[in-house]
């Protein structure tokens, strides 16, 4: 609930902190006095438009700051304020602060804060009907606004709203994936010759993790040895021929063998020939293996090159590397399963659907039936609060409207306004359309207490609900508006003495002049305070002794 209020320079206020309590608190003035006043900045930091005549004449800045207080957030308000990224500590209050700066040519910037956390007006705007709900002679929310009234009367049938919203997000999702089936079934048939086709081309290729590079090598070594082979023939002439080098050794060895005996350097110097004739050996069988592994054949060297052509086109094709081709066959193959699969598939989501759609409609079917009970429920409990409140020929109905099945959604198969008749024989029509003011204020009131377990804002404000009556039809919106005040707290600005002898606590908002400067102040008033001023508003500027007793058997009354 609203248990502060801060105006700091807001056009006649220059400084004013309002503590507020539980029940219901009357504020009452004279004709001019202000109240509209702080119904304005209360609806500045509640997210309305910000204007420069807002600002107190002489000043260049605004503010006001409102304080909530709650046992605990209602789960609307903290699942609001955890979506904006705001953050307040369990158990602390709720601080809501906006503030108006002249920009010095007319205009005027707005910033607003949520517990110190600097936020838009927008969110403002979107918390406001979460913590206040405010009911005036041109109301345009609230009970008034029929997007808000399905709701209310399903809190009122304690209906299993949120049982069918399960089911139709359930439904949704069953038919979307219905959707994505068909449409992955309908793509897939459609590319199932081409699919055949490729698989067929990959399968006759028979590709093979790591073939690429074990082919690759081998091109490679037969082309090094078709660039070698020229040489080592020239190598192994000069090696092996009977004029070659190795000859010469092997002849020399011979000779010197025939005479190494002779003396003993010629022993050492065989024996370092034999050994060059050995390694000149060994040197002719590698050359020999050498020549023999790089000869190529050119038909062997044809098929490796033609084959990694292939495989390296079928990856272009594919566009993958060669050693995923194996892995696209298998997902090839996978595809065409799916398709063959495909359609008892899809028999099982549609089966599934068709489930989904059965739960929704038999939980919309009975949202339906809990609605129709509980619209003429609430039309009884409506049309027994109208005539005291001099509505008697006024007439009160909820509609619930079947909606064509195209319009079904998370809401139910209906639509639901409240509409009223206001003489006999006239047509029903919403609230807004054919209720004056007054009257306006008047059905609000009756459809509030109607609704009164049903909760709302924390802190409900009835402006003026009681213009332009009296006597006992404002004793009764007294009455009613104590009522509905007992489990919660509400604000009423009031010109009725019966409604205001009623309050809890009681405001007394006036205006003073000093000179050039006026100003509007609000003081909470005592036991004394209260009998005067009510003795005033029986009376007028000339409080008369009947006007104080009369204001007395009010205040007993109530």
């Amino acid at each position: 609930m609203l248990t502060r209020l801060s105006i700091r320079n807001v056009v006649l206020i220059e400084a004013l902190d309002l503590a507020f309590a539980p029940g219901l608190g009357v504020l009452t003035g004279e004709t001019g006095a202000g109240k509209s006043i702080l119904l304005d900045a209360l609806g500045l930091v509640l997210g309305a438009r910000a204007e420069a005549g807002l600002i107190r004449a002489g000043s260049e800045e605004a503010s006001v700051t409102a304080t909530f207080e709650f046992a605990a957030l209602p789960p609307a308000l903290a699942a609001a304020l955890d979506e904006a990224g705001v953050e307040v500590e369990r158990g602390e209050p709720l601080i809501v602060r906006r503030r108006l700066k002249s920009d010095g040519s007319g205009g005027v910037a707005s910033r607003a804060f949520v517990s110190d956390q600097p936020v838009s007006a927008g969110l403002l705007r979107d918390l406001a009907p979460l913590l206040v709900e405010l009911h005036g002679q041109h109301d345009d929310r609230g009970l008034v606004n029929p997007r808000g009234h399905r709701a209310l009367l399903d809190r009122y049938a304690a209906a299993d709203a949120a049982g069918v919203e399960a089911a139709w997000h359930g439904l949704r999702a069953a038919r979307e994936a219905v959707e994505a089936a068909r449409a992955r079934l309908t793509r897939a048939s459609e590319d199932r010759d081409l699919l055949l086709a490729h698989l067929a081309e990959l399968v006759a290729l028979a590709p093979e993790v790591g073939e690429e590079e074990i082919l690759a090598l081998d091109r490679a070594t037969m082309q090094k040895g078709e660039r070698l082979s020229g040489d080592l023939a020239e190598l192994q002439h000069l090696w092996t021929g009977s004029d070659s080098a190795l000859a010469g050794l092997r002849g020399a060895a011979r000779r010197l063998d025939r005479i190494a005996e002779e003396h003993p350097l010629l022993t050492e110097a065989l024996a370092a020939l034999d050994r060059a004739v050995i390694e000149a050996t060994e040197a002719e069988d590698r050359l020999a293996r050498a020549a023999e592994a790089l000869v190529h054949d050119p038909q062997t060297l044809d098929r490796i090159e033609t084959r990694l052509f292939e495989l390296r086109a079928a990856a272009r094709k594919h566009a993958c590397a060669v050693d995923d081709l194996p892995a696209r066959m298998a997902a090839m193959r996978a595809e065409l399963d799916a398709i063959e699969a495909g359609e008892e598939g899809l028999a099982e989501l549609d089966a599934a659907a068709r489930q989904a759609a059965g739960e929704y409609r038999a939980r919309a079917e009975a949202l339906h039936a809990a609605r129709a009970a509980a619209a003429l429920r609430l039309d009884t409990a409506v049309a027994a609060e109208l005539a005291p409140l001099k509505l008697d020929a006024a007439k009160f109905r909820t509609s619930v409207t079947a909606l064509p099945e195209e319009r079904w959604g998370p809401h139910g198969l209906d639509a639901v306004e409240f509409l009223i008749s206001t003489n006999p024989g006239a047509d029903f029509a919403p609230l807004n359309k054919i209720a004056s003011g007054g009257e306006l204020s008047r059905f609000i009131l009756a459809l509030k207490v109607a609704l009164a377990e049903q909760g709302g804002a924390a802190t409900v404000i009835f402006d003026e609900i009681d213009r332009g009556v009296g006597g006992a039809v404002a004793s009764a919106i007294g009455e009613r508006l104590s009522r509905l005040a007992a489990a919660g707290q509400l604000l009423a600005v009031t010109h009725s003495p019966q409604v205001a002898a009623r309050g809890d606590q009681h405001y007394q908002i006036a205006k003073s002049s000093e000179g050039v400067v006026t100003r509007t102040s609000v003081h909470l008033l005592d036991d004394a305070g209260r009998k005067e001023e009510i003795a005033r508003m029986l009376s007028g500027a000339d409080v008369t002794p009947e006007a104080r007793a009369q204001a007395d058997r009010l205040l007993e009354k109530a």
